[in-house]
Order: C-alpha cells, then sequence, then structure tokens
C-alpha cells in the first residue's frame, strides 16, 4: 500500500487504498500508550486535528518528520514553521531519563512543587553499572555501589508518579522500543542516542534534564524548527550486508557533522527490506552525525513488531492512520542522500571517529597503510545500538559455523544484551549457549563499555591496541579511558567474525579461516530471525515485571 515511491520520496497510495480512505471514517478510539500508562492513549485523533490546521496554513506537501512535529505543536494556528529559523513550542508525549541524568532532572522537578508529572515519563538504571567479570557479579556490585542513587531515584519515582526500570532491566532505549515508541511519538529523552525510537516511527530527541523537566511540569518544550535531510533507499541488502552498514555509510557520507540542526528522514522502497530493530539501529547512530533525531515511515515491519512485543492494539491503531505516519507524495527535503542496499558493502568505522568508513574489503589495506594495531584485543557486540533477537542470532550464526570447526574466538570477546526480555530471549532458545561456548562473555543488561563503563584491565594505560565494537560512539578514549585504543564500528556480524580471526587483515566475504583440524574453510553469510519463531510466547515468559517498578498515579 506504501511501497511505491516518488523522485522526492514521497508515497504514492495505490488506488484501492484511496478509495478506501475516501470512503471511510476513521472512528476516534481510545488505545493506550503502553501497558504501563492505561490512562493515557494514543493521541492520534489530536494530531489529526492539529495537522489538518497545519496543511490549510502551509498548502503543501509535507516530510513524515514535518507531519510528527507539526502535529504535536502547542499552537498549530499561529505557530511560525520556517525550517532552521523558527522556534516551535511542542507538546511531547512523554519523556525518559537514564540513571546519570535523572538525578539532576528529578531534583529540579521536585523544586517545581508539583505533586505528579504531568506527562507519562520513566526513569531506566542503565549508566552505572560497570563491566568488569560477568552479568551477575557486574549487577550486584553496582547495586551495592549506587545503591543511594537507586534509593533516591526509586523514592522520587515513587512520590510524582514516574515508571522506575531497577538495574538489570535493559538499556532506556531498548526499554523504550519494547514497551513505549509508537508510531507518531514525540519523545525527549535525557540521553543522545533517544532517537533509536524512530526506528518505530516516533520523533525521539535527546535533551538536557532541564528540557526534561519543563516536559514533565506540563510546560511547552521549545525546539529550533529542523531542516530534513532525507535518505532514499533503494534495492535490498543481503549477505553480509546489515543495517549498521547504512548508517555508517551515510556517517561516511555526512561527516560527524553533516546532520546538525537536521532530521534525517529514510523513505524509499529499501526500507522495506530492514526490519524494525534494524531501522532503530540507523537511527540510534544518527547522534554521531549531529543530528536532531532520525525517523522511517510506519510500515509492516514497524507492525510487526508491535505485535510481537505485545501491543497489537497500536499496530491496528497506526494502520488506520496510513497519511499521518507516512511523507506525502511530493515532499521535498533539504538534502537528498542515495543508498543502494544491494550494492552497500559492509564497513568498519574508525579509528576514533564513527564516520571514517573502511569498507571491509579495505580495511586491512588500510590499517596496515595507517598504522593501525592489527591484532584485535577485544571484540563487543550488543548495547542499546544493535542487541536485538535479529542481531544476537546473526551473530550466533557465525559462532556456530566456527564451533563446527572447532575453533573459538581469538580476541576477547563480549555481549550485552539490550533488555532483560532479550537476554531471557537469548536464554530461552539457547542463543547465549551458543555465543558463550565461541569464547564470549555476557555481560549485564547495560550500556558498560558503550559508554566507558569498562573496568579494563587486559592492557596499559597508553597501550596502542585495537578494538572492534557494535556500538556507535568511538571517540578517543571512549570505552576505555585509554587514548591509544583504536576502536572499530561495525556490525555484530562482521565484529563476531573479525574477533573469529583476531585481526584486522580479515576480510570473511572473500578470507578463510583454519579449522580445529587444520583444514581450511570459509564463513557463510549470517543468518538469523527478525523476531523470535515463538513470537508472543517468547515476549510474555520473559522476567521482564520483576525489574520493573510502577506507581499508577490515583492508586
Amino acid at each position: 500500500m506504501w511501497r511505491a515511491l516518488s523522485k522526492t520520496g514521497g508515497p504514492v497510495r495505490s488506488i484501492l487504498a484511496h478509495r478506501w480512505l475516501s470512503s471511510t471514517t476513521i472512528i476516534p478510539q481510545k488505545v493506550v500508550m503502553s501497558k504501563f500508562d492505561t490512562d493515557k492513549y494514543i493521541p492520534y485523533e489530536k494530531m489529526s486535528e492539529n495537522l489538518k490546521i497545519v496543511r490549510d496554513r502551509l498548502q503543501r506537501p509535507l516530510t513524515l518528520s514535518e507531519k510528527v512535529v507539526y502535529s504535536h505543536l502547542d499552537d498549530p494556528k499561529n505557530q511560525e514553521m520556517e525550517r532552521g529559523e523558527s522556534y516551535l513550542l511542542l507538546r511531547p508525549d512523554r519523556v525518559a531519563m537514564q540513571d546519570a541524568t535523572a538525578q539532576m532532572a528529578m531534583m529540579q522537578f521536585i523544586s517545581s512543587g508539583l505533586p505528579k508529572v504531568r506527562v507519562p515519563s520513566t526513569i531506566h538504571c542503565d549508566h552505572l553499572i560497570e563491566a568488569q567479570v560477568g552479568a551477575s557479579a557486574d549487577l550486584s556490585r553496582a547495586i551495592d555501589t549506587n545503591r543511594e542513587v537507586y534509593d533516591f531515584l526509586a523514592s522520587a519515582a515513587s512520590k510524582y508518579g514516574v515508571g522506575f526500570w531497577k538495574p538489570g532491566g535493559g538499556i532506556i532505549h531498548q526499554i523504550v522500543l519494547e514497551n513505549y515508541a509508537f508510531p507518531g511519538l514525540l519523545l525527549t529523552g535525557t540521553d543522545s542516542h533517544t532517537p533509536n525510537g524512530g526506528g518505530l516511527g516516533g520523533v525521539c530527541i535527546g535533551v538536557g534534564g532541564a528540557d526534561a523537566v519543563d516536559v514533565m511540569a506540563g510546560l511547552p518544550w521549545e525546539l529550533k524548527c529542523p531542516h530534513v535531510i532525507g535518505v532514499r533507499l533503494t534495492g535490498e541488502m543481503g549477505g553480509w550486508t546489515a543495517a549498521k552498514d547504512v548508517i555508517l555509510k551515510v556517517a561516511d557520507i555526512l561527516t560527524v557533522a553533516g546532520g546538525t540542526g537536521a532530521i534525517i528522514e529514510y523513505h524509499g522502497p529499501g526500507v522495506d527490506s530492514i526490519s524494525c530493530t534494524g531501522m532503530a539501529t540507523i537511527c540510534n547512530m544518527g547522534a554521531e552525525i549531529g543530528a536532531t533525531t532520525s525517523i522511517f515511515p510506519f510500515n509492516h515491519r514497524m507492525s510487526r513488531y508491535l505485535r510481537a512485543t505485545g501491543r497489537e492494539d497500536i499496530a491496528k491503531e497506526a494502520e488506520r492512520y496510513p497519511d499521518l505516519l507516512t511523507p506525502d507524495e511530493g515532499c521535498t527535503y533539504d538534502r537528498v542522500v542515495e543508498i543502494d542496499l544491494s550494492t552497500l558493502e559492509p564497513l568498519v568505522n574508525g579509528p576514533y571517529t564513527p564516520d571514517l568508513a573502511n569498507p571491509i574489503s579495505q580495511l586491512g589495506k588500510n590499517a596496515q597503510e595507517n598504522g593501525w594495531p592489527l591484532d584485535i584485543k577485544v571484540a563487543l557486540i550488543g548495547s542499546c545500538t544493535n542487541s536485538s533477537y535479529e542481531d544476537m542470532t546473526r551473530a550466533a550464526s557465525i559462532a556456530q559455523q566456527a564451533l563446527q570447526h572447532g575453533i573459538k574466538t581469538k580476541s576477547a570477546f563480549t555481549v550485552t544484551p539490550g533488555s532483560e526480555q532479550i537476554r531471557a530471549t537469548i536464554s530461552r532458545d539457547k542463543v547465549d549457549e551458543t555465543l558463550e561456548a565461541v569464547g564470549g562473555l555476557v555481560l549485564a543488561n547495560a550500556c558498560g563499555p558503550c559508554i566507558g563503563q569498562w573496568d579494563r584491565r587486559d592492557v596499559d594505560k597508553g597501550e596502542k591496541n585495537t578494538i572492534v565494537s557494535s556500538y556507535n560512539r568511538n571517540f578517543t578514549g571512549r570505552n576505555d579511558a585509554n587514548p591509544a585504543t583504536h576502536s572499530f564500528v561495525a556490525s555484530p556480524e562482521i565484529v563476531t567474525a573479525l574477533a573469529l580471526a583476531g585481526d584486522l587483515r580479515f576480510n570473511p566475504l572473500t578470507d578463510s579461516l583454519t579449522g580445529a583440524s587444520g583444514e581450511e574453510f570459509r564463513l557463510e553469510p549470517p543468518t538469523g530471525e527478525e523476531l523470535p519463531s515463538k513470537v508472543r510466547e517468547s515476549y510474555d515468559h520473559c522476567t521482564l515485571y520483576s525489574y520493573c517498578s510502577l506507581v499508577i498515579p490515583g492508586v
């Protein structure tokens, strides 16, 4: 229904869809925002009313990001809307805070004197858990070390009606994607990688604590009207190419500052070849190019993910509002980038910057010419960027091939699940057993080495070395506080393959590994599952709820 696109990226609806929309009156429904927010509803009716006012004023086709942003205007009848010039006053749908930034935000909110937050808000304890020896021990140590912080946040959340996710529940962005994000959402989050929610069609923007407090207090939130950069995707991904390679290529094209002041809006026929969690990966790393946020149009991949995570009612409601959740035909972007997924080669970006792209076929050559350490000390997969079920199963498919030939990783290898839901699911399906058997160490469901919470002891400070990860950020000292660490970013499957070889010169697309019996073998391209085969069971029977504590206003 939404696959055909014009040259500018807007959808061309079929005649059948047009007739259906023209002859059908949308009856307002009350669909709750989440299973934890039973008194707050998906605001599509209000958004549509605002959008009609905006359309009448602007008299031009709108991009998807304009639709979502403008439909949340505090005063759509009078607000100026000029890209890159106007300052918009907006009414976000919800707030998400990680534990490091939530402390000051909650203290500021307390000073407001308000009895409860005015919009749904959550706190996620993910930033203060240091990776050292493994999930259980690291989590226990973090709870003991940070007890005062956790007690304050838990009590403040309880008093002011804020959802509280205990340490071990998962990383803020993965939890938001699994439980709170929905197509058309406007969310402010106190972390730079809040744009992860764009994978589910939301405008999710990283902000400072003071901005979050304004929203929680029920005040309009100010945002400079963003430019819109379109990334048109054609072709279809296959083989070793993953969603991560899309954003690594975009970073290569736009550089670390190229998205500043803009929303990156993905569109085109290639979008349908990317899973919902793959779209989230792409949006997550949009922070590395300075973008305000990134977004994908609503499609069947998002609908499947919503159903898989127990939100069928939201999926059905979103399907009734295609005009609100997709760009208009003929809409214009301030700049358009074209990427053919069929010809996109896997990339390894770095060192020291996420926009230095090395095609996997050129990585070894570039490393030798630049004097980068060839020996890979540590390979790390997971994090908020790449810890989906699909990511884990694709990495495990590479690990399984190695095990069949009797070998393990030559590099130290760590695995960071993004949430307890993911951890429980890969444990049930024995995916974690495969990753551990090949040499992996499963870390806590937390940010860990991705944000520098890593008690690394295998190299001395100042010792020149190389690590590769599926994380999002690799600036100097980011992961281990060692300025001599050369950190590279790639997809989980490429990271896993490189861990097996332990050498930057290894190209899994063309090179061979040596099995335990001395025979050489080539890795087959990774395979994985977009969602668990027993979708509802895997989500309903995880231990998610033991990690979530919520106070419902009035109860």
